[in-house]
């Protein structure tokens, strides 16, 4: 180690890097290193929390990652040192409990380096494939069992046979990179870190049903992903990877406008023809008459960047991972009340505990539920945590696998609120086309309102439980089937909180504005003043009270006290309570 030099750094710039201040330490190392050092900038290897990332390759091979690399804080010292200050470790539970597969080149190579990509087997799945017949192919992705991992869980090999029967003068082929549910990642991180995998995965799937052109539906808020696509396409045409049996693929992205329901397959092919994103019956289904009327196919990134895998190991091999019903790995995007938040890839059958407490972190005695599937899909309490992650088990518990985001949701949370929170998200993406999506998830959302504004009644619990199932049967597309998701399932599993707002007038959690007053211990307050002056309503008096009637539970006193005497109490209690039942509130 002492005679080792740096040969390569590594700076992970995708967006959460980005976001954390790596375009900055990247600016900082490559004005301090020698021209022999190579200076790259890769993508993220998952681990959000720790960003930015930065891994040093020695001229012995080993690799050194740093964590929390700020370009003022002397962490790029030890970097360029080898020191062992900021060294950055996977946590080890983490570490046995993921299996990386096909996230296995993110962070390892330049997104946009066609040769990297090479360098490490890329295009040799498509090289395979072209050696061996369409009929090949198709018939290794289904011995694989992958199933879509845009939510549906649709077979993708038997959706690529239905396409490759087809004759028409076009087949369309599509990659859904919308990836509309708030706070999830996965597809967008596959295509700043490995956009290569991804078009290859695309360049299978064509050769194997006969498609004609390409489109990637990536939303515009996606820039950095867009670029480093459009980098790759590029490097694609000039290497003629796109000429598939004599004929030239066309590769086009288009841009979407961020509208949730443009997920949807058919509301989809309606954006890409320049029509209003807005579902349509099936049947017919897309691939017997999709954009344009032609035959087309529609899987999302992360089923497409699953495809070269299967390739050059065999579908048989692929099928080894997983459970009965569900192959291969699943990518997460982890949020919500944990140590470890990030991008994730564990084998399909994995656990929801072992996801929240092994690889997220969790405090085990913190943890009420989780909320899987995105803004629709629906929150398992903890006491099901042993349920093995695949689409079946999921959806027996209310829920669904959805892209892949998943939440987890501490003690502190009130779920009814969580419950309004979602809603509020489906109900304004509704496209207005059918009335039980457009009115149904209004009259809900307005019914959750009422209930965390402290004025809802049993009848509105009622209402939410008959309208739920309701708008699930009478919805289109999979936005409005799924919307309810979140409060039939809170219904299911916290059916006390609904009681406790209701019929108590009080949320446990302290979280609903309306059901809770905040009020300071005098007994142990320092009488700093800093609640008086930073209060932006002036509700807290001269004498330390704070009157509720003006206070808008914004949290602000309770941040900044320094003795943590001010608290979230009981509606109606606006003196300080020494009882149990006094939190720290958060909105």
């Amino acid at each position: 180690m002492a005679d080792s030099k740096i040969k390569i750094i590594r700076v992970g710039t995708a967006s959460c890097g980005i976001a954390a201040g790596s375009d900055e330490v990247l600016k900082a190392i490559r004005g301090r290193v020698s021209q022999d050092v190579s200076v790259e900038e890769v993508g993220c290897i998952g681990h959000c929390y720790a960003e930015p990332i930065v891994e040093v390759v020695t001229s012995s091979g080993e690799e050194i990652a740093y964590s929390n690399v700020k370009a003022d804080n002397g962490a790029i010292d030890s970097v360029l040192s080898l020191g062992n200050e900021f060294r950055f470790e996977i946590p080890r539970a983490r570490a046995q409990k993921e299996c990386i597969k096909v996230t296995r080149l993110a962070g390892k190579i330049v997104p946009t380096s066609i040769e990297e990509y090479k360098a490490n087997g890329g295009y040799s799945a498509l090289a395979k494939s072209l050696s061996s017949t369409p009929e090949w192919v198709i018939d290794e992705v289904k011995r694989s069992g992958l199933r879509g991992r845009g939510g549906g869980g649709f077979p993708t090999g038997n959706k690529w046979h239905f396409l490759s029967l087809k004759k028409a003068d076009e087949k369309i082929m599509i990659c859904n990179a919308d990836e509309g549910d708030p706070g999830a990642f996965m597809d967008r991180s596959m295509m700043e870190c490995v956009p290569h995998q991804v078009l290859e995965g695309m360049l299978i799937g064509a050769y194997a049903t006969g498609a004609t052109k390409l489109f990637i539906y990536c939303r515009a808020e996606y820039p950095l992903a867009i670029k480093n696509l459009s980098a790759a396409i590029k490097q694609i045409y000039e290497n003629k990877l796109n000429v598939l049996d004599g004929r030239s693929l066309e590769i086009i992205i288009k841009e979407g406008a961020g509208a949730f329901v443009c997920g949807e397959e058919t509301a989809m092919i309606a954006s890409l023809e320049g029509k209003r994103g807005m579902p349509r019956f099936r049947p017919p289904f897309p691939t017997d008459r999709g954009w344009m009327s032609f035959p087309t196919l529609i899987n999302n990134v992360e089923t497409f960047a699953n495809i070269p895998l299967i390739i050059s190991e065999g579908g048989d091999e692929y099928a080894k991972l997983g459970t009965l019903t569900s192959k291969g790995t699943k990518l997460f995007a982890l949020a919500g009340d944990l140590k470890y938040p990030g991008l994730i890839e564990v084998p399909m059958g994995i656990t929801l505990g072992e996801i929240v407490f092994d690889i997220g972190g969790a405090d085990r005695d913190s943890v009420k539920a989780v909320q899987t599937g995105g803004p629709s899909g629906g929150c398992i309490p903890v006491e099901h945590f042993d349920v093995a992650v695949d689409y079946d088990s999921l959806r027996s518990l209310g829920a669904i696998m959805g892209s892949g985001g998943l939440i987890v949701i501490g003690k502190e949370r009130c779920m009814v609120e969580t419950a309004r929170y979602f809603l509020d998200f489906t109900h304004r993406e509704s496209c207005g086309k059918c009335t039980f999506c457009r009115v149904g998830t209004k009259r809900m959302f307005e019914a959750l309102e009422r209930i965390t504004g402290g004025s809802g009644t049993e009848d509105d619990v009622k209402f939410l439980e008959q309208m739920g199932p309701m708008v699930r049967k009478g919805s289109l597309c999979g936005l409005g089937q799924t919307a309810p998701n979140p409060v039939l399932s809170t219904l299911r599993y916290f059916r006390n909180e609904y009681d406790d707002h209701v019929k108590k007038r009080q949320c446990a959690a302290f979280q609903c504005n309306a059901l809770t007053d905040v009020a300071i211990d005098q007994k142990n307050c320092i009488k700093c003043k800093l609640c008086i002056k930073n209060c932006p309503v002036n509700a807290v008096s001269d004498d330390f009270v704070i009157d509720n009637s003006k206070c808008t539970r914004c949290n602000t006193c309770i941040e900044v006290c320094p003795k943590n005497t001010i608290h979230r109490v009981k509606r109606g209690e606006g003196y300080y309570s020494s009882s149990p039942e006094v939190k720290n509130g958060q909105n």
